[in-house]
């Protein structure tokens, strides 16, 4: 008679630590009232657009704000956002004239916008 291997016996899984007593609670802090964040008067400030800018969002004197507001206006009605890559913006004459060149990725926008106004 063939002798069979007898296989070799499981271990017992080692005991669970207990888990470590939870530190209480941080005391709530006192709710500091703050005043109010004040905004950047630079940001409001009407600034002057070039002509080349005029033609796109108009001659009225605006803010940054809404300069930037008003060009996200005139590419989405326009439908200039690149429909693949839609952080670059593809130029049409009037923005091929500001921009000075045919793509434009949308970080650099502000700065191309800021040296058309005064």
């Amino acid at each position: 008679m063939a002798t069979a291997k007898k296989a070799p016996a499981k271990t017992a899984a080692p005991a669970k630590k207990a888990a470590p007593a939870k530190k209480a609670a941080p005391a709530a802090k006192k709710a500091a009232t703050k005043a109010p964040r004040k905004v950047n008067a630079a940001f409001l400030k009407p600034m002057t657009p070039s002509a080349t800018l005029a033609a796109v969002i108009g001659a009225t004197p605006l803010p940054r704000t809404e300069v930037t507001r008003k060009i996200w206006e005139y590419i989405k009605k326009h439908k200039l956002q690149d429909p693949k890559a839609k952080r670059n913006i593809n130029a049409d004459a009037k923005l091929k004239e500001l921009f000075g060149k045919p793509t434009v990725d949308m970080f650099e926008l502000t700065k191309i916008v800021n040296a058309h106004l005064t």
